[in-house]
């Protein structure tokens, strides 16, 4: 442990900054694991729908980088085209 007060301060900022990352990061999780386990084209759309909010929110927060909330979103976006073709 720190004797420093502010080094004792970073160590309680870190601990608040990694449980917001780290629930932050589960919802993106889970919300890509909602598309892969859907079994209709609605709830796979709507599932897809929130993802790709939970993907920007995550990206101006600045938990992900830019590039890898796209590439999430393109990757689950042909996913669900491939799985559920318009007829």
């Amino acid at each position: 442990m720190p004797i420093i007060k502010s080094s004792i301060k970073d160590v309680r900022r870190t601990k608040r900054r990694t449980a917001r990352n780290s629930a932050e990061k589960n919802k993106i999780r889970t919300a890509m694991k909602a598309v892969l386990a859907s079994k209709t084209a609605e709830e796979a759309s709507k599932a897809l729908k929130n993802v790709m909010q939970v993907l920007d929110k995550a990206y101006s927060h600045g938990l992900i980088k830019r590039n890898n909330a796209s590439r999430h979103v393109s990757r689950l976006s042909s996913f669900v085209h491939k799985k559920f073709p318009k007829k």
